[in-house]
């Protein structure tokens, strides 16, 4: 399994090292730098691999901030600030920098994992997209594209379609559709998936996809339209 990579951008040697190694022990690749020079170079040079960056606010030659706005002209990748400010005018700072999380020194080893961990996972589902055909969805924000062209959608028709991607092959009774989507204890009856199904079709255009299994439910295919 390919290990995740995290960048620590730190001034303080001896904490420096005890991270780096914490980290290494808990199955991360480290990269390291001690000041926001070196900081810059090693995430120019390693930015294809880099999942998060821990960077300290009070670092010679360069300040945190600084290393940050850098970071941000390339990159969307998840920074930590780690710093002894624990100032809001600094917090705020360093998150109009770009910064995803802010953790006040000291701090113990443990929480800096558990925050890099649910930052890293909410990422990872901004992230997260589906193909099918000329479908593109992306789960994160909700939104769904045809040949790159954003398709506005409701709440439910983004639920909708995202189950049947998922589902892509699979014949779905309608029943089961209402029960996943709108759970058990829906009141509402089978027609509302058709009501759904027939507005998302009209906003698809051409690539709908969902073919109808009479008598069934629907069917979504990535490479038809019939329906």
């Amino acid at each position: 399994m390919e290990k995740t990579t995290i960048l620590i951008i730190e001034d303080e040697k001896k904490l420096l090292k005890t991270m780096a190694d914490f980290l290494s022990m808990n199955g991360y690749q480290v990269y390291t730098a001690e000041n926001g020079l070196k900081g810059i170079q090693q995430f120019q040079a390693h930015s294809k691999e880099i999942s998060c960056v821990l960077l300290d606010v009070m670092l010679p030659f360069l300040d945190g901030n600084e290393v940050l706005k850098q970071i941000r002209l390339s990159s969307d990748v998840p920074v930590i600030m780690l710093t002894a400010k624990e100032e809001v005018e600094d917090q705020l700072k360093s998150l109009s920098c770009g910064a995803d999380n802010y953790i006040v020194k000291p701090y113990s080893l443990a929480v800096v994992k558990m925050h890099i961990e649910a930052l890293l996972k909410r990422y990872q589902q901004k992230q997260e997209f589906l193909l099918a055909g000329d479908i593109r969805i992306e789960v994160g924000s909700q939104k769904v594209y045809v040949n790159d062209v954003l398709v506005e959608t409701t709440p439910k028709e983004f639920e909708l379609m995202q189950f049947f991607v998922k589902n892509e092959g699979l014949v779905l009774t309608r029943d089961h559709i209402l029960d996943s989507i709108w759970g058990y204890h829906y009141v509402g009856d089978t027609r509302t998936i058709d009501t759904i199904v027939k507005q998302l079709r009209k906003k698809l255009g051409n690539v709908s996809y969902i073919r109808t299994v009479y008598g069934v439910g629907y069917c979504f295919e990535g490479k038809g339209n019939e329906k």
